[in-house]
């Protein structure tokens, strides 16, 4: 039998990117026993959280919510709107973007993936993975595009293996700019109810995003916020789909029930969630991230090592990419403070892997477990001989005492 029962004492610091930890309050809710999915209790649960999402979405538009991973939500978002073969605008920002372009390839989609050219001379690594978006680079590819064959442009607001949070408005604005009709799809599965996101204003038609991250549940549900242009779309779009289809979901959902079995009690752990942060105000959520994330940048800049993103104006509030320094392996960093100090780092991925390491600093954190997080990362790069320029930690409190 597998045993679960040898963790060390105390909590472990779970500072990944995601999934984030899930508070005791959401916890007890999916405690609560499962209830009738056809029954009149569930129908009011489904329509609360049907009307919480379009909030935190920050959309008047249907919110489809499935029993699936963010996975899940990106085949959905193309499946319901495009067909085989269908050319598509997808732009390289990270891990996150590749594999979402590579989804788009096995699905029989035609894929273009732009990226910045060439690598950052000062690290090596490649420069669309420590950018944001290139609007600008959008609105050329486009205004080549005179025949429209392109359907869709598809980016990542909020790339989790880099720490990079793109200008989705100006992605909009490059969009328009060009007098193109592609639908503009956003992929904020490491974003929504962390970082500022705003579905009707910035013009997105189909938005993708998940529950592990700053929803704070466990992995799970999937969604897509759609546009009246998105939905009308999808009556011409020619994928294969059933599961995935926004037809029936839509409909039923807008009376609290699904077409399928839903999972009842991650659905009573959202709708506690969105109590949470509703309770708070989504202005008081995204303005606590950034004085989190200034605390990690601050420590990172204090230490004297770089910071994935290369953008000051597309910092993540969500997390903070740490460039170990040449000859410095960062997994083997993460190793060291994960056995020493029970604290969990996120892992650099694809082209970065080995030369960076994730802080986490998402959902249910506050000021002193992340100066706790800094202490165990400080003590984990000097026990891997980093050579540090300052004291992180101090530079951190420094931050949070003003």
């Amino acid at each position: 039998m597998l045993k679960l029962d040898n963790h060390p004492s105390g909590r472990h610091f779970l500072q990944i990117p995601g999934p984030s930890p899930v508070p005791d309050r959401i916890l007890r809710a999916i405690s609560l026993p499962t209830i009738d999915h056809r029954g009149p209790e569930f129908g009011v649960l489904g329509r609360k959280v049907v009307a919480g999402m379009q909030q935190i979405f920050q959309t008047r538009h249907p919110v489809a919510i499935y029993p699936s991973s963010g996975t899940g939500a990106w085949e959905a978002a193309l499946v319901n709107t495009l067909s085989p073969g269908d050319a598509v605008l997808m732009v390289e920002t990270g891990h996150f973007a590749t594999l979402w372009q590579k989804m788009a390839v096995k699905l029989g989609l035609e894929p273009e993936f732009l990226a910045l050219p060439g690598n950052d001379e000062a690290t090596g690594l490649p420069n669309a993975w420590r950018h944001g978006v290139p609007a600008a680079l959008v609105e050329e590819r486009l205004r080549k595009d005179t025949a429209h064959r392109i359907q869709a442009v598809c980016v990542v607001h909020n790339e989790t293996s880099t720490g990079v949070t793109s200008d989705i408005a100006a992605v909009r604005r490059a969009i328009d700019a060009a007098r193109h009709p592609a639908l503009l799809m956003v992929d904020t599965i490491s974003g929504l109810a962390s970082a500022d996101y705003r579905h009707d204003e910035w013009g997105v038609d189909v938005t993708i995003s998940g529950s592990q991250k700053g929803l704070m549940l466990p992995p799970g549900i999937g969604f897509n916020a759609l546009s009246p242009k998105a939905l009308a779309r999808s009556k011409q779009a020619r994928m294969p789909r059933s599961y995935w289809g926004w037809d029936e979901i839509v409909e039923m959902s807008a009376t609290g029930y699904w077409p399928y079995t839903p999972n009842t009690n991650l659905l009573y752990g959202l709708s506690e969630a969105l109590d949470m942060l509703l309770e708070q105000g989504l202005p008081a959520v995204f303005a606590r991230h950034q004085r989190w994330a200034g605390a990690v940048r601050a420590a990172v800049q204090a230490w004297g090592l770089p910071i994935q993103c290369a953008d000051p104006a597309v910092y993540s509030p969500v997390l903070t990419g740490v460039i170990t320094p040449r000859g410095v392996d960062a997994d083997a960093v993460r190793r060291t403070i994960h056995e020493r100090f029970d604290l969990s780092l996120g892992t650099g991925l694809g082209k970065i892997k080995g030369r960076m390491f994730r802080i986490g600093h998402l959902g249910d954190c506050n000021d002193l477990t992340l100066m706790a997080t800094l202490a165990g990362v400080e003590m984990g790069l000097k026990l891997a001989g980093a050579p540090l320029a300052g004291s992180g930690v101090t530079a951190a409190m420094d931050h949070f005492s003003r």
